[in-house]
């Protein structure tokens, strides 16, 4: 059996993820990591009820990530896959964006990453096996205006992902991170036809990424065969950069 937890299991990138672990093999078990709005989580728990189940899990908070690292382990006694995918955008202008904004976006999306990774490693480096996947973005790569908070945190996301690959390469466990581009999720939901366009057109494929194909990069960098991948940056962004 494979214990995998799926930060951000709510949202559209998270439920495809976790779904196609699910899918990929009957010895793998899903802990779908959730803080509100549980609704999809708690259906797609349903659909597996005896390979996924909810775990309240605020990414923010390091004694959150204890208290479900708690969970797992008293049920599986392992865990084996972590996928950072839970964050978020607060966009704005540097010359008008409030702390608050900053504080909010660095917190889940960067903060979020470090205390997953912490509170895995134990377990995973007394295994001698793992494998972290944090999903980054590609404004890391290809920052946008209006994104400062974001865009450095996830540009912050990739630094942790690489040095941290480094610490722990000869123990069997791997750390890799995903960059996706425009992908058709909730977070374009606010975005005009006009906005969608003007994005595709950016777009060599002229199209945007289902999040199906974000969970496929994800499942490979977790598989046995890719155990000689760590440190990478994978984009999935359909050639922009």
């Amino acid at each position: 059996m494979r214990v995998i937890l799926v930060t951000g299991a709510n949202g559209g990138l998270g439920q495809a993820i976790s779904r196609d672990f699910l899918n990929e093999s009957k010895e793998n078990f899903v802990w779908l990591g959730v803080r509100k709005a549980i609704d999809k989580a708690a259906t797609l728990a349903s659909e597996f009820p005896e390979r996924c189940s909810p775990v309240a899990l605020d990414v923010t908070n390091p004694s959150n990530w204890q208290s479900a690292l708690k969970t797992i382990l008293a049920r599986q006694g392992r865990i084996d896959v972590l996928v950072n995918n839970a964050g978020r955008h607060r966009d704005g202008l540097l010359a008008n964006l409030d702390t608050a904004a900053w504080d909010e976006v660095l917190s889940l999306n960067l903060d979020g990453v470090f205390h997953g990774c912490r509170a895995v490693l134990s377990s995973m480096i007394s295994q001698r096996h793992g494998r972290i996947i944090n999903i980054s973005s590609l404004s890391a790569l290809l920052a946008p205006a209006g994104q400062t908070n974001y865009a450095a945190a996830k540009a912050g996301v990739i630094a942790l992902t690489q040095a941290l690959a480094k610490e722990v390469a000869r123990i069997g466990i791997t750390v890799n991170a995903i960059c996706p581009g425009y992908i058709e999720t909730e977070g374009l939901s606010g975005w005009s036809s006009e906005e969608k366009t003007a994005a595709i057109s950016r777009v060599p494929m002229r199209r945007l990424g289902r999040p199906e194909e974000v969970a496929s990069a994800v499942r490979f960098l977790a598989c046995s065969e890719a155990a000689y991948i760590t440190g990478s940056v994978l984009k999935v962004d359909g050639g922009i950069l």
